[in-house]
């Protein structure tokens, strides 16, 4: 039996303050091919979750593992590494660097990657992906700032998506679309991670998009957050 893309077990993690902020996961899942909708509002958690699930915070306990390995297992900057062979991130802003072309964007994890940019082969597959997106032809040379919004969202699923890691997480990849466009975008998601094998992981806060994935979880039904006292 092949381990889960993503797997969090007795998970407790609290932010440093005042007015700390402590999440806590008995348990949750992601198998492999597998892609699941997280729904939470606004201060519900969701950021801290992603965080843990991307290691860039480690838990206080419990065990978050990604691929069968226990990120809380390694050093900050084997963390770094193992994150950028391992997950790919859409974040809700794209991050993109505006002045860098479209194909410096997508390769860029895979400078700190080199198993992903092994796999990946360089500019010919940020070429494929930018065509399999959608986008014009010629594109890959523009800086990425010169883009519409949907362009840019596209070149960020791109970024993600090279070099097939196996675990993709979106952070509210559609709430700044109209609906046609985030119907385009979803569909083009789902086609590029099945081709990827790659797990998804979305977390939003609408409702309207759960009947594409595999699973629906509200995010009040697997984990518990409180504020508390410095």
């Amino acid at each position: 039996m092949s381990e889960p893309a993503l797997a969090l077990r007795d998970v407790s993690y609290g932010w440093p303050g005042r007015a700390g902020f402590r999440l806590t996961c008995p348990a949750f899942a992601l198998a492999p091919g597998e892609s699941v909708l997280l729904l939470g509002a606004s201060g519900s958690g969701k950021s801290t979750l992603l965080s843990l699930v991307c290691g860039i915070v480690t838990a206080d306990s419990g065990s978050v593992s990604v691929g069968g390995t226990d990120l809380k297992s390694l050093s900050g900057g084997r963390r770094d590494r193992f994150r950028a062979e391992r997950i790919g991130v859409i974040f809700q802003q794209f991050n993109l660097l505006p002045y860098a072309s479209v194909s410096d964007n997508i390769l860029l994890p895979l400078r700190f990657a080199p198993d992903r940019r092994r796999r990946a082969g360089g500019t010919a597959e940020a070429d494929r992906l930018c065509s399999a997106l959608g986008l014009p032809e010629g594109v890959a040379a523009l800086p990425a700032g010169r883009l519409s919004v949907g362009q840019q969202q596209r070149v960020a699923v791109a970024r993600a998506l090279i070099g097939a890691p196996p675990l993709i997480v979106a952070d509210e990849p559609t709430s700044a679309l109209d609906a046609a466009t985030q119907d385009t975008f979803l569909k083009l998601l789902f086609e590029r991670t099945a081709e990827a094998g790659s797990s998804l992981l979305m977390v939003s806060h609408d409702e309207r998009l759960g009947d594409r994935f595999d699973r629906v979880i509200r995010l009040e039904d697997i984990v518990t957050t409180q504020r508390t006292a410095a």
